[in-house]
């Protein structure tokens, strides 16, 4: 099944609250070879002004992908996963995500195309606190092959 271009323009409500933890914070830092104490240490953390350990740049990604999930596995949308990868990924932040944050956030659909055998596309993560104040978007872009691109 092709992927659904139809799906472009879709908005889906914000999920469940994720609460960033200290631990998958230190996890993330050691995986990515993120070395800084503040992503690890909540005293260094601490003593740059934030209220826990702070999350690497590229943490929200983790979110960003949990939300995305509700996009890329309705059947209904036509991404075979096996089929896909990565063209581009972009951060805007607009406060640092720290430990004990509890984050919500909402998936846009910016575009879904179709481009000699490839379906592009653009997804929009806007990841907010608890009270609506925004903290990070995330931009991704997915390039899925088609079925006859074996």
């Amino acid at each position: 099944m092709p992927v659904d271009t139809t799906f472009a323009g879709r908005a889906y409500p914000p999920g469940d609250v994720y609460v960033v933890a200290r631990e998958k914070l230190r996890e993330f830092a050691e995986a990515t070879g993120a070395t800084h104490p503040a992503h690890t240490d909540p005293d260094a953390a601490r003593d740059l002004g934030y209220p826990d350990v702070v999350a690497p740049p590229t943490f929200a990604v983790v979110i960003a992908q949990r939300t995305e999930a509700q996009y890329v596995e309705d059947p209904a949308a036509g991404v075979d996963f096996s089929r896909v990868v990565h063209a581009d990924e972009r951060f805007t932040h607009h406060r640092p995500i720290c430990a004990g944050d509890r984050l919500r956030t909402a998936l846009h659909v910016d575009a879904v195309t179709q481009r000699a055998g490839l379906s592009m596309i653009t997804t929009r993560c806007e990841i907010a606190d608890e009270d609506g104040a925004p903290v990070a978007t995330v931009v991704s872009t997915l390039a899925v092959r088609s079925e006859d691109d074996a």
